[in-house]
C-alpha cells in the first residue's frame, strides 16, 4: 500500500472498511451463496428437525437470515413448535446450547399458516406425508405462487423425484434432500439430482447441506436412492427366510449382529421402522418396477401389517415390545 493511500485510509474509513472486508472474506456463509430466506412445510417427526437444524446453523453461522416454518393446521403448527422447543430445552438442560443461543435459534424461525409467506423463500423444503398425488399437487401450486429463482426440494424417503419435479413447472430448480431420523442428530443427507435439474441449483444444495453440518452424498432419482434402495430389499430377505422356516426371528438378527457388525438385526429394524412403512415402500416399488426382481413383498409382511402389527409403534410386529424396549420373538 502507498504511503498516500494509507494516510487516506488512516484518517478516513479505512479500518471500517478493512473490518467489512474481513467479515465478507471469513464468512462461513458468503450472502451471494447462501439460501437467505429457508422455507420447511412439514412441522412433523423429520420437519420440525430440518427447521431446528437450520435455525441453529442460522443463529450460529448466518446460513439464513430467516426460515419459514410452515403447516396448513394451527394445531399441527402448534405441535411442531413445541417439538422444536421442547428440544432445545433439552440441549440446554444439557448445557450443549446457552439460553442466549438457544432464544437465537428460535428466533429464526416464523412460524405460520400463510403458505403466501413462502413465496420469496429461496429454498423451500418440504417433508409432508408420503403421498405423491399429495406432494404432486402442492408442488404445482407452489410452482405458480414462488418466485421463478426459488428451489424446491422434497424430503421424501422413496417417492420419485422426477414426477414431484415435473408437476412444479419448474424441473431445473428441483431436487431431493433425504434427511434421516433424528434429523438434529443423524449426519447423513442423500442429495437427489434427476435428469432435468440444472447443476447449479445440485451445487448449491449440497454446499447448503454442509453449511447445516450435514454429510452430503450425490445420487440419481432411482427407487430408494442409496440407503433405502440397500436396506429395504435387505430386510425383505430376513423376512424371507422367517417366511420359509429358513432361520429364526432371533438367529437372524443374532447373525447380522455377530456376524455382520450390524448394531441390530434387520427384524429388530424393520419392527422399530414400522412394518407399515415397509410394505409401503416395498409395494410402491413392486408397482413402479414390476420387472425388478429385488423388489418383492413376502406374504408375512402384509399379514402383520393387516392385523396391525406394526411393530415398536403398536407394542408387537415380529418381536413384542413395551414402549421403546424390544421384548422377546413372537411365535409365528
Amino acid at each position: 500500500m502507498q504511503s498516500s493511500t494509507f494516510s487516506r485510509w488512516a484518517t478516513g474509513n479505512g479500518p471500517e472498511a478493512l473490518a467489512q472486508l474481513a467479515r465478507r472474506r471469513f464468512s462461513s456463509t458468503p450472502a451471494a451463496a447462501r439460501f437467505d430466506k429457508l422455507g420447511v412445510i412439514g412441522l412433523g417427526l423429520m420437519g420440525h428437525g430440518i427447521a431446528q437444524t437450520a435455525a441453529a446453523a442460522a443463529a450460529k453461522d448466518g446460513v439464513h437470515s430467516s426460515i419459514v416454518a410452515y403447516e396448513t393446521d394451527p394445531s399441527f403448527l402448534d405441535r411442531g413448535k413445541d417439538r422444536i422447543r421442547t428440544s432445545v430445552d433439552k440441549l440446554v438442560a444439557k448445557e450443549k446450547l446457552t439460553s442466549e443461543q438457544a432464544e437465537a435459534l428460535l428466533g429464526k424461525i416464523t412460524f405460520t399458516t400463510d403458505r403466501g409467506a413462502l413465496s420469496d423463500a429461496d429454498f423451500i423444503v418440504e417433508a409432508i406425508i408420503e403421498n405423491l398425488d399429495l406432494k404432486k399437487q402442492l408442488y404445482s401450486d407452489l410452482g405458480m405462487e414462488c418466485k421463478p429463482e426459488t428451489i424446491f426440494a422434497s424430503n421424501t424417503s422413496s417417492l420419485s423425484i422426477t414426477q414431484m419435479a415435473l408437476a412444479s413447472g419448474r424441473p431445473g430448480k428441483f431436487v431431493g434432500v433425504h434427511f434421516f431420523n433424528p434429523v438434529q442428530l443423524m449426519k447423513l443427507v442423500e442429495i437427489i439430482r434427476t435428469e432435468h435439474t440444472d447443476p447449479d441449483a445440485f451445487d448449491k444444495t449440497v454446499e447448503w447441506a454442509e453449511k447445516i453440518g450435514k454429510v452430503g452424498v450425490r445420487c440419481r432419482d432411482t427407487p430408494g436412492f442409496i440407503v433405502n434402495r440397500l436396506l429395504v430389499p435387505n430386510l425383505v430377505q430376513a423376512i424371507l427366510l422367517v417366511e420359509r422356516g429358513d432361520a429364526t426371528i432371533k438367529d437372524v438378527d443374532l447373525s447380522m449382529q455377530l456376524g455382520a457388525g450390524h448394531p441390530m438385526g434387520p427384524l429388530h429394524l424393520a419392527d422399530y421402522v414400522g412394518l407399515d412403512t415397509c410394505l409401503f415402500i416395498m409395494e410402491g416399488w413392486v408397482k413402479d418396477f414390476p420387472e425388478e426382481r429385488a423388489f418383492v413383498v413376502p406374504d408375512i409382511l402384509r399379514e402383520k401389517v393387516n392385523r396391525n402389527e406394526l411393530g415398536r409403534k403398536t407394542g408387537k410386529g415380529f418381536y413384542n415390545w413395551d414402549g421403546d424396549k424390544r421384548g422377546e420373538p413372537v411365535d409365528l
